[in-house]
């Protein structure tokens, strides 16, 4: 019987097995932004279409793209259940810079109650949750959902194979709801489900001076610098009250009413504690918006890095010839990513001065969705955490960009529940990445309910 005594009793049993199988997948250093991994990614996805084979699941093959490979697996024990699409991938992003690391980014570590390794969260802890919780289901001898798996190795650089694959797949994918743990909740006491998230367009531009690097003492004064230049284009982009000046960003944005304002006001925040874990001593963007607000509602603008001239040790007394950098805008609903990166790519361009010329290049996008609150699906997974947290959950929009929900929708005509089990201080993306153990093995036993009152819930 799935019952949540059941379900922990299963957890209690095999924590250690299945902590020691999520370690082997978080060794395997599967970065998708680097060719040299290429090796690692295929790895990885042989060893999820293992883990799929050996917790119960059928028909799993490991479907070419262009780029990585696509895992897929399914468990269709009754064509009148509903049927659940399982989301998550298996890359990760680099793990630069290294000397940061209090451990080695692919050598996972426990520490304070916490698994230290890239990926850990986002998203292969994560996403490795919904095949143990499968496995529970099968050893319990209750499954009351079909389900399919889609397990990808692209996301972290844009998902670029995925639209093709699904386009050419829909029956294959055919469901009734689509479930990713791919975001963060409140807090471990305060139990929350994503309920939107933004959208993405992230830019390349170079700006290039002289034909060469040149003898700053000669030279300088004279000729315009590159970097000098690119910092003031940069400055340029946002204003004093933090709003971001390309002509036309803001024509489509879905403003959120004051009513829905007062709702996420009531989400527990601590302003001083927010910058105590970051080590800074004020917050800031843009103007008449709180730090939650800034974080999920509104659109952005930032520069994800900058480089050019000489960098190394010591000095060297150069004009360089060129400078860059990557800078990605987060979308909020009306705003399409294509026409963002179409509007910064002509603003950026007209305010190059004459001594320099700019190349702007987009490097990928997607479209910001919000996912209702009133859908069987929702429901069902409210009441799962309600009954394994001892608390409801609360709803709420996240800042990050998960481009294959608004896919998903576009495609297959089905949405998406957010059961992300995160905490927004995991630092994904950064050095010393990390994952809870009560996150971990908590998704594990949400799961399964989550599977159980979606087939009881009425349509």
């Amino acid at each position: 019987m799935l019952s949540l005594t059941n379900i922990q009793q299963e957890i209690f049993n095999n924590k250690q097995r299945f902590l020691d199988e999520l370690f082997e997948l978080l060794r395997i250093p599967s970065v998708s932004a680097d060719p040299k991994h290429q090796g690692d990614l295929l790895k990885a996805a042989e060893l999820i279409a293992l883990k799929l084979k050996e917790s119960g699941a059928e028909n799993i093959s490991l479907y070419p793209t262009a780029g990585n490979p696509i895992v897929y697996g399914d468990k269709i024990t009754d064509r009148s259940k509903p049927t659940v699409l399982v989301y998550g991938h298996y890359d990760v992003q680099p793990a630069d810079p290294l000397d940061l690391w209090h451990s080695p980014p692919f050598e996972p570590v426990i520490k304070d109650e916490k698994i230290y390794a890239r990926g850990s969260c986002d998203d292969k802890g994560q996403m490795f949750m919904h095949i143990k919780a499968f496995e529970l289901m099968n050893r319990l001898g209750e499954l009351p959902c079909n389900i399919k798996f889609m397990i990808e190795g692209e996301e972290e650089i844009g998902s670029s194979n995925l639209e093709t694959f699904v386009k050419s797949n829909t029956a294959l994918l055919a469901a009734d709801v689509v479930l990713i743990s791919d975001t963060s909740m409140i807090a471990n006491d305060i139990p929350s489900i994503n309920t939107g998230l933004r959208g993405l367009s992230y830019m390349e531009v170079e700006v290039t001076g002289p034909n060469r690097d040149l003898h700053s003492g000669v030279y300088g004064g004279a000729v315009t610098n590159p970097i000098n230049t690119l910092c003031t284009m940069i400055a340029s982009l946002t204003d004093h009250d933090g709003r971001i000046t390309i002509p036309g960003f803001y024509d489509h944005v879905q403003e959120v009413s004051l009513a829905e304002r007062a709702e996420m006001a009531k989400a527990p925040f601590d302003l001083k504690k927010y910058e105590a874990d970051l080590d800074i001593a004020d917050v800031s963007g843009e103007k008449g918006f709180s730090v939650n607000e800034r974080t999920s509602i509104r659109p952005t603008l930032d520069v994800n890095g900058i480089w050019g001239g000489y960098t190394g040790e010591g000095a060297k007394t150069v004009l360089p010839s060129k400078a860059f950098a990557k800078i990605s805008m987060r979308l909020v609903p009306g705003q399409i990513s294509a026409s963002i990166s179409s509007l910064f790519k002509m603003h950026f361009e007209s305010i190059a001065p004459a001594g320099v010329t700019v190349k702007v290049k987009e490097h990928h996008g997607g479209e910001a969705c919000i996912t209702p609150t009133d859908s069987k699906a929702y429901l069902a997974a409210a009441k799962a955490m309600a009954e394994t947290f001892g608390k409801p959950a609360l709803p709420q929009r996240s800042g990050g960009s998960i481009p294959v929900v608004a896919l998903f929708q576009r495609e297959l005509n089905i949405n998406s529940i957010l059961l992300g089990f995160g905490l927004d201080s995991d630092a994904i993306h950064s050095p010393n990445e990390h994952y809870g153990l009560f996150n971990f093995y908590k998704g594990i036993e949400t799961i399964p309910l989550f599977y159980k009152y979606y087939a009881e819930t009425p349509n």
